[in-house]
């Protein structure tokens, strides 16, 4: 499928390729960073930021790549804004997910969507898999047009993300926020290792379950164990 020219005259949404690491400190529960805080790399806490909106703001401006491993896959927003990158021609999207966390509505979604129309003709890749050695794949991050990155111990999921449900500040009836940390980056070589580190993790996938459609491995063991949640 040929990708569609845009017109010069379409308004422009906001794209990463003037992102600076700025753009997300009134995402901070002070509001700014400090003098000394690092240009490259910064780490927000499950919380005590607003990790989501963190999350959105980035993925909402990706408008060339996506690269994207997850294991916890379970917030509608973030899902929604993924799908429209994936339907869009103009950007590669490479998606890996946990085959342990397979049940869940988003990747049934993105399941149902590949049936229906085939996802490469959108330049959009994915796989619900495990890791090279048959275990869960248990990545938590993305690189964004190659410029932004983040990873750390966030799902997502309302808890894995923290749900702030008074505005601009963590707590309110029904609040929920686990120990987590989510670190943004935009350093050029840590882009480009992780970047690579997520296709090996990628094709890797594809070759363990296309062994195991085959008969020769069996499939990754469930995470969950008694008294044990099941997404970490």
């Amino acid at each position: 499928m040929a990708p569609t020219p845009r017109s010069a005259s379409q308004p422009r949404a906001p794209t990463l390729q003037t992102f600076d690491l700025l753009d997300l400190q009134v995402y901070t529960r002070e509001g700014s960073y400090s003098k000394n805080a690092s240009k490259d790399f910064h780490l927000f806490y499950v919380g005590r930021d607003d990790v989501h909106d963190i999350l959105k703001h980035i993925l909402s401006r990706v408008s060339v790549s996506l690269y994207l491993n997850m294991f916890g896959y379970d917030d509608d927003e973030l899902n929604d804004i993924v799908m429209e990158k994936v339907m869009d021609p103009h950007i590669t999207v490479l998606i890996t997910l946990d085959k342990s966390q397979a049940g869940g509505k988003h990747e049934k979604a993105l399941l149902d969507v590949d049936r229906a129309k085939s996802l490469e003709d959108f330049n959009t890749h994915f796989v619900i898999g495990s890791s090279a050695t048959h275990q869960i794949s248990h990545t938590k991050g993305f690189v964004a047009d190659g410029l932004v990155g983040a990873e750390g111990s966030t799902n997502w999921s309302a808890s894995g993300e923290g749900t702030f449900v008074v505005k601009g500040q963590a707590g309110g009836a029904g609040y929920k926020a686990q120990n987590n940390t989510q670190s943004v980056f935009t350093d050029p070589d840590t882009i480009h290792r992780f970047q690579a580190q997520l296709i090996a993790e990628h094709l890797a996938a594809q070759k363990v379950e296309m062994a195991r459609k085959a008969g020769k491995v069996p499939a990754p063991a469930p995470v969950a164990s008694k008294g044990v949640a099941k997404k970490r």
